[in-house]
């Protein structure tokens, strides 16, 4: 027989902490009373932890509630966010971007720390756990150490400007598998040398976490928890990029698998290519047909090549993030630098979303259905055999084909399986890596200091 184990004193003072904390940070400054009405707890109760949050450093008086009279009932109280500072980190094969942001995720600063790009890497190529490039060369020997140098000498003065005096935790988006037992990432050989010398330059700066995570798989977060997918507990997200990659969720958890390879949808043998992947090698894969360089190569044939002042030619550059993968996408007739597409005279866009987003502005029927039926082709394989009910097409490739491709996606989808799935375009974006990371460095900083699960 078992008999149900009683809270101490401690523990249930922690459990009423946390919820009055969880609170504060969802719905902003709170009275006594609010707190009180939410929480269900007594008078003394809510004063105790109340008093004892503000003595811990965790919450500070905000003012007066206009709607009760002045007096210790009218009085707001909230999280104090810089009580801990966060950093996210979207690290490409190009160049670092990272965000500052306080206890709250609020955005406190951002930078943008570009890798110098050889000629010779101008190809599309696939790295192992998302949409990388083939450019060890990228960065590579003492240019790969000056460019970690300037990363952590960027993101400590970007905290500084924010106020920050250290950062609490960092949260790291990377391509490439992430052991889920180890945290470490797997360098399958085609991750340039500097990403891991960063990470570890990150890691050796004493009292500060760094958590490592895929950068799809943050991606993914940031579509559940802000965007397409807030609210279900099923979804898959397919990442169309510079290469292509998927995050799963589901029962509300994302789901990275024995080696931190869910995902891995570059590999997927698929009907229409030239052959079949190999196990360091997904050019024969599903990477091979949707791709940035595949979506250009298919653009050219259907004769689209947006040329400057074109419609969607001057479609703005997402915040914060480093300029695309290495390389010429294949877009002949346009100027590209490092693999993105000038429009203009300020604006580069990256070639394969600038044709996209042109296709749909200008309504060009072939190129669109050929690609949502290349699209399809893998979200059917995810989808016969996890059932995930709604699949989003993000990165910079889904935002620009927007709900025109999504529901041409679904179509497409529809015909090739028996399961009904919903298709929903991407709405965090580019900056959907970054913004998971935040929430990702967010939530853990929180258990730390909140206390509990």
């Amino acid at each position: 027989m078992t008999t149900a184990r009683t809270a101490t004193p401690s523990t249930a003072r922690a459990i009423n902490d946390r919820l009055a904390l969880e609170l504060l940070l969802e719905r902003g400054p709170l009275t006594a009373s609010d707190l009180r009405t939410l929480t269900g707890l007594s008078r003394p109760t809510v004063a105790d932890l109340l008093d004892r949050l503000q003595r811990g450093g965790l919450v500070a008086q905000a003012g007066e509630s206009a709607a009760l009279r002045r007096g210790p009932n009218a009085r707001l109280y909230e999280l104090v966010a810089d009580r801990a500072h966060l950093a996210g980190i979207d690290i490409r094969s190009t160049g670092v971007s990272l965000v500052v942001a306080d206890l709250t995720g609020r955005t406190l600063g951002t930078a943008t720390i570009p890798a110098a790009v050889p000629e010779a890497a101008a190809t599309d190529g696939h790295v192992l756990g998302g949409e990388g490039a083939d450019s060890a060369s990228v960065g590579a020997g003492a240019e790969g150490d000056l460019l970690v140098e300037r990363t952590v000498e960027t993101l400590l003065a970007t905290a500084a400007a924010a106020g920050a005096k250290e950062l609490h935790t960092v949260a790291v988006g990377a391509p490439g598998l992430v052991d889920p037992s180890t945290g470490a990432l797997n360098n399958s050989g085609k991750l340039p040398e500097w990403h891991t010398k960063l990470l570890a330059a990150l890691r050796s700066r004493p009292g500060t976490e760094v958590i490592l995570e895929n950068e799809v798989n943050l991606a993914g977060i940031a579509e559940h928890r802000l965007g397409a997918a807030r609210g279900r507990r099923d979804f898959a997200l397919i990442w169309l990029g510079h290469g292509v990659g998927a995050a799963v969720v589901l029962d509300g958890r994302l789901r990275r698998g024995a080696s931190g390879g869910t995902g891995e949808i570059g590999f997927l043998p698929v009907p229409g290519t030239v052959g079949l992947p190999g196990a360091t090698n997904c050019d024969g894969g599903f990477h091979s047909m949707v791709s940035s360089a595949a979506i250009c190569e298919l653009a050219e044939r259907h004769g689209l090549k947006p040329e400057p002042g074109a419609p969607g030619a001057n479609a703005a550059e997402p915040a914060g993030r480093p300029p695309g993968g290495p390389g010429s996408d294949g877009c002949g007739g346009v100027a590209l630098e490092a693999g993105r597409l000038r429009l203009g005279e300020d604006v580069i866009e990256p070639a394969a979303e600038a044709v996209v987003r042109h296709a749909v502005e200008t309504g060009a029927e072939e190129f669109l259905e050929e690609l949502a039926a290349r699209i399809a082709l893998g979200a059917s394989a995810i989808c016969v055999v996890l059932d995930p009910g709604c699949v989003v097409l993000g990165g910079e490739i889904g935002q620009a084909g927007g709900p025109d491709l999504a529901a041409r996606v679904e179509r497409r989808l529809a015909a090739l399986s028996p399961l009904a799935t919903e298709v929903q375009a991407g709405t965090a974006g580019g900056g959907a890596v970054l913004a998971g990371a935040v929430l990702t460095a967010g939530d853990a900083a929180r258990r730390e200091l909140f206390g509990g699960e």
